[in-house]
């Protein structure tokens, strides 16, 4: 594993992470030293050693498997540095562009079949890229996708507003939740909307104690309207219906971050979408499950791949 930083195209530090595959896999392969490339990409408020498990995994496959953190979380900088804990932005097409740009120059250096895979806003921005052109894959993955925002039931019109609003009133840098750092007993509401392993967890709240310059909390209100926005971006008739690759999603009907019903219509409209929905006992980090979901949905996800890319 190596973590290295990035600078894009104007000099912001992106900090990137690289796995090549395990060292019995390159024996096993003999002669040919090119193993398929997967590019990951985190959610909001994700870092690079959240996923790390993962990617170890894809490495193990055979996979040479990378990811980077989203400029303004992680370990590349904050958009408003002396609120280092706030998740803000004002405009989602700064991350594409940081993808493109990042995708592109991975595509250049890394062999083919290139697959990409996206949990939660990484889902999100990985479907908009693809459907607007701005990157190419052989194979796409969405896990658990932003494609709407459950928002405590409050209806994405209305939601839209209230964050347009706020945005309005001067207050796009403010968070729209308490600081989980400082309410104790935000703790295991945040536990109960991601994953029902308390090892997992532990280990993430643990990370963030070690290394708490990567961490962020709550969402600001100009992320909020910006996410809002990219969610109608991606509503615009005919977009994804001409997006014609394999594309698998996991998604979970208890999820409580993000719309199941959002993510149903959209693959209604991909060409080529297969999907799988699990019950209760998925929450939304459904690779940071506890292990009956985890492994069920690598092994889809495995399955995927050597139906897709790796049958060519």
């Amino acid at each position: 594993m190596t973590i290295s930083i990035t600078p894009m195209r104007d000099g912001w530090p992106i900090r990137h992470m690289a796995i090549l595959p395990d060292q019995k896999g390159m024996e096993e392969k003999g002669d040919d030293d090119s193993f398929p490339s997967l590019l990951f990409l985190n959610g909001r408020g994700d870092y690079l050693e959240k996923y790390a498990e993962t990617l170890e995994d894809f490495a193990a496959l055979g996979w040479q498997a990378e990811s980077f953190d989203w400029r303004g979380q992680g370990g590349s900088g904050r958009f408003v540095p002396n609120q280092p804990l706030l998740g803000h932005a004002t405009d989602f097409a700064l991350w594409l562009d940081d993808l493109a740009e990042f995708s592109a120059d991975w595509r250049g250096r890394t062999a083919a079949p290139h697959v990409m895979m996206g949990h939660s806003m990484g889902g999100h921005l990985l479907l908009r890229a693809l459907a607007e052109r701005r990157v190419q894959a052989d194979a796409a993955i969405l896990i658990a996708p932003m494609l709407g925002l459950v928002a405590n039931g409050v209806p994405h019109r209305i939601g839209r507003r209230i964050a347009g609003a706020m945005c309005a009133l001067g207050l796009s840098q403010r968070q729209i939740w308490p600081d989980r750092r400082n309410i104790a007993a935000l703790e295991e509401v945040v536990r109960e909307r991601l994953t029902h392993s308390e090892d997992r967890f532990a280990s993430e709240q643990l990370c963030r104690f070690r290394r708490p310059e990567v961490a962020i909390d709550a969402p600001s209100w100009g992320w909020l309207k910006a996410a809002y926005d990219s969610i109608d971006a991606l509503a615009r008739p005919g977009l994804l219906e001409a997006l014609d690759i394999p594309i698998l999603i996991l998604g979970t009907r208890a999820d409580k971050l993000v719309l199941p019903s959002a993510i149903e219509q959209a693959a209604l409209r991909l060409p080529q979408a297969q999907v799988h929905f699990y019950g209760a006992e998925a929450a939304h980090e459904i690779l940071r499950e506890a292990d009956g979901v985890r492994n069920d949905a690598l092994a889809r996800i495995e399955a995927f791949l050597a139906q897709t890319v790796q049958s060519q």
